[in-house]
Order: structure tokens, then C-alpha cells, then sequence
């Protein structure tokens, strides 16, 4: 028997197909375009994603007998906004998850109903991200369309009722709506009312590892799959992602270093974050998670390396950095704003504290240690709201650089491993669909069978105790500068 995991991703689609031991045999994808119709604005068609998800299949079933694939699982892109009205047709563009336009409705959100309420109701605060904002921007701006809305989905969703015909979401990518209530695993009836929906356009939410149905005769006769084969719910994804790393369970943690940096904590229990800066969500593993976001994390180096030093040796530049504390010079890499623990969309990068003696490679040892300042912040906001964990592992463009996981080990005091796999969010559907198929008793189960540890980095305390030093210089340069950024 095959498995199908579908990471839909913001650039690309991929599809990664896997035998019944959970090994990758074929994978495809198929890029699609990115809208900025205007200033603030991201849109994609939801028809694009489709067309790549059966282009995909196609490719694979020139190679793979796919009447052989049990179950097909899902990792999505969060928050998008997809719109149908009464005769299934897509109303307008998805507005996805880095559209900006929702500054207003946040405000109204955080101001009018206020940051506690929020967070009683559905256990985060509105960021432009999530997807209630983006429902209000259309009933104020847009109220012919809104008037139409007959169903709201997210990304992956819309694949999902393509598929099977079948309206469903998960818990974990439903959590980043803004009217799922995450504590109580249901919509958010008081939030629903502020929007002026209802419950009747929103799909039945099914934990992550559930089969939603079968796919539909005529999705199976376009694509080779059998009408026997399996669809289960599936994540955001950022909780398929952590699936993907082996973050299940309870007292587990796994940390990011893409563009964007996530420190994201697995819990048996959920954790409500008063402050709201921090994400408190449902887990693709029926528990939950609390997650960090920086908005500029290995994204920063890559402007300092790319466009600063017009350099492509990464790790020429890493293993060249100058000694821990970069001779005092510090960076702060808000360079896109920041969303965790800050939720300071107006922050700015800056060096400070430059002399004429400093060299490149100081500026660069700074460019590192800020990022690993800025993932430290967001790791001791989540020790605070109550997450463990013995060690993390380490995903992402960063991992492949031991300089730096070395740096970012004594930083935050915590063992850091990195993992025998890349795939990420595709491997996480993978163990997804395995589990609702009943290949795997649970998806911790799934997890342990198939990632597996491969180095690690232990803390020096000795340099930690330097490091807790600057980091306080750290957080107060922001304290002081903040005000010039508004």
C-alpha cells in the first residue's frame, strides 16, 4: 500500500509518496503564482493549488500504481481565506496569511472586544494574519461578496472538499482562525456574531489524523487514485511540520531557522498565554501547542550575506564569525517588523554599538547572536506560560550551519538535535494519513518509527551566563529604541 502526504506550501505544491514503512519513494511538485494586487496585499487562486495537486498526480501516476495509495493527508499553509458561494464557486482570490490589509479590523478586534476577551474566547489575540480579520475586511469593504458566502475554508480545505466533496477542517489549522474557541475544540459562537457568520457556512472540524471520507468517482477516475482510497484531515502547517520533526506529545520542542523563525512546543495540556504575542493552538496529535513566531530569523543572515556582503558561502561566513559577543556590537533583526513576543509590526533592525574596529566578522557573529537573542525571547515567553522540554530539534536552512546551532545551544541553554529527515510537513501528512489508516496506532507511534536523531549540541553554561548578559543589553536597546520606530 502507498501513503500520499500534500504539503501545500505559499510558492509550491509538493506531493510525497510512501510505501506502508513509511519510506519515500517519489515525490512532485508544481510552483504557482503569488498576487500583490495592491499595497499590502497577498492572494492566490485556490484553482491554482488544485491544478498543481493534479498535475502532481499525474506525474506520480506515470511512475506509481496510485490505485495502491491507501490514505492522503494534508499539511497547509494557515489563515488563508477561501470563499465559495451556493454553486461551489470560488467568490474571490484567497487572501492568505502574509496580507497586511487587516490593520483596521485588528484594531477594531484587539480594541473594541479587547485583547482578554480574545483570548478567553478563542486563546490568541487578532494578528493581519489570521482569518477572522480578513473575514471582516470583506464584509466592510467587499459586502456584494460577502453577501454570496455559502462556504469559508482554509487553504487546505479546498483541496480536501475538491477531493472527496466532503466540507471538513482539523483543529490545529482551525486554531488559527480567530473564531475557533481552542480550549473547547469548537467555532467560537460570540466571535462568529461580531463577523456576522454562522456556524452552517463553516466546515466540521475532525482531529488531524481522522478520515474525513474516501475520494470522490470522479476525482479518482481524473487522477488514477481508487475511490476506495482514504482522506484524512490533515494540519496546518505548522503542527504537521512539528509532526514531521517528532514535536508530539507532551514536553516536546522543536525550533525553526527558515526565513522565518518558530520555536513551537508540543503539551498535553493547553497553556492560555495572557499576553496573546505568543500562539496557543490544538496539535495535529490531539493535544496542543503553544508557538513562537519571528518574522526575520535565518531571513536577517540572508540579508546580511546576500545582499550586504554579495556573498553565497553560507558557511564560510558562519565558520568565519568572530568569537561569542561580537565585541560587544549588537543587532536587533526586526527587519520585517516582529510577531513574537513583541507583536511590534513597526519594529526595525539596527546594529548598535559600532566602532571603527569592528570587522565583518563581528558584524556577522552580531547578525547571528541577534537572531538567537530574538529566538531566546520567544523561548522564555513559553517557558513562562508553562512549556518543558529536555532538548529541541533544529529544522531548516539554519540546521545545516553547526556554527551556529552551537551559538544558538549556549544561548538558550537547551540541547538541540537535528534529525535525520528534511521533508518536514509532507513527512508529517505522511504519518498523518499512516495513523487514520491505522498503520500506526498514534501518531507519536508514527514518529518514533520514522524520524530519528542525528547530531546534537550540547550548552556551554559557562558561555550562557556571558550570553543571559548581552541579552539583557538585548531587550533593553529594544525598550529604548522602540519609541523611533512608531
Amino acid at each position: 500500500m502507498y501513503y500520499l502526504g500534500v504539503d501545500l506550501g505559499t510558492s509550491s505544491i509538493k506531493v510525497l509518496l510512501a510505501d506502508e514503512n513509511g519510506r519515500i519513494l517519489g515525490h512532485a511538485s508544481q510552483n504557482y503564482p503569488l498576487f500583490f494586487p495592491a499595497e499590502n496585499h497577498a492572494e492566490q487562486n485556490p484553482d491554482d493549488w488544485y491544478n498543481g495537486l493534479i498535475d502532481c498526480l499525474a506525474e506520480l501516476n506515470d511512475r506509481y500504481d496510485l490505485t495502491q495509495v491507501d490514505g492522503v493527508s494534508f499539511s497547509g499553509q494557515m489563515h488563508g481565506l477561501v470563499l465559495l458561494d451556493r454553486d461551489d464557486l470560488v467568490i474571490r482570490p484567497a487572501i492568505l496569511w502574509n496580507d497586511n490589509r487587516t490593520t483596521r479590523e485588528c484594531a477594531y478586534l484587539n480594541q473594541a472586544i479587547g485583547r482578554e476577551k480574545l483570548v478567553e474566547w478563542t486563546g490568541n489575540i487578532a494578528f493581519t494574519g489570521f482569518t477572522a480579520p480578513k473575514v471582516l475586511w470583506v464584509k466592510n469593504n467587499e459586502p456584494e461578496n460577502f453577501n454570496r458566502i455559502a462556504r469559508i475554508m482554509l487553504p487546505k480545505d479546498y483541496l480536501i472538499y475538491k477531493m472527496s466533496g466532503i466540507f471538513a477542517s482539523d483543529v490545529s489549522d482551525c486554531s488559527g482562525t480567530l473564531y475557533f474557541d481552542v480550549a473547547g475544540g469548537r467555532w467560537s459562537q460570540p466571535i462568529l456574531e461580531i463577523l456576522g457568520i454562522n456556524q452552517d457556512q463553516l466546515p466540521r472540524v475532525y482531529q488531524s489524523y481522522e478520515v474525513v471520507g474516501t475520494v470522490s468517482p470522479t476525482f479518482a477516475e481524473k487522477t488514477g487514485l481508487a475511490p476506495t482510497a482514504r482522506v484524512i484531515a490533515g494540519g496546518g502547517d505548522q503542527a504537521v511540520g512539528a509532526v514531521g520533526t517528532g514535536t508530539v506529545g507532551d514536553g516536546r520542542m522543536s525550533i525553526s531557522l527558515g526565513t522565518s523563525g518558530v520555536v513551537f512546543a508540543s503539551s498535553a495540556r493547553y497553556n492560555r498565554i495572557e499576553s496573546g504575542a505568543m500562539h496557543s493552538f490544538c496539535h495535529a496529535d490531539g493535544r496542543y501547542h503553544m508557538m513562537g513566531v519571528m518574522l526575520s530569523a535565518a531571513g536577517s543572515n540572508d540579508w546580511w550575506v546576500k545582499s550586504i556582503l554579495r556573498e553565497t558561502n553560507y558557511a564560510q561566513i558562519d565558520a568565519g564569525a568572530a568569537s561569542a559577543g561580537a565585541d560587544g556590537l549588537l543587532f536587533l533583526p526586526y527587519l520585517t517588523g516582529e510577531r513574537s513576543p513583541i507583536n511590534d509590526p513597526l519594529a526595525r533592525g539596527c546594529f548598535f554599538g559600532l566602532t571603527a574596529a569592528h570587522t565583518r566578522d563581528d558584524m556577522s557573529r552580531a547578525v547571528l547572536e541577534g537572531i538567537s537573542f530574538g529566538l531566546l525571547d520567544c523561548y522564555l515567553a513559553m517557558k513562562e506560560a508553562g512549556a518543558s522540554a529536555e532538548f529541541a530539534r533544529v529544522i531548516g536552512g539554519g540546521a545545516k550551519s553547526p556554527p551556529w546551532l552551537q551559538m544558538l545551544s549556549d544561548i538558550l541553554g537547551l540541547e538541540l538535535r537535528t534529525i535525520n529527515t528534511a521533508e518536514g510537513g509532507g513527512l508529517g501528512a505522511i504519518i498523518l494519513a499512516m495513523t487514520g489508516c491505522g498503520r500506526f496506532a498514534t501518531v507519536e507511534a508514527g514518529c518514533a518509527a520514522l524520524i530519528k536523531d542525528v547530531d546534537r549540541y550540547q550548552p556551554d553554561m559557562a558561555e550562557n551566563t556571558r550570553y543571559a548578559a548581552k541579552f539583557r543589553q538585548f531587550k533593553q536597546l529594544y525598550g529604548a529604541v522602540k519609541g523611533l520606530f512608531q
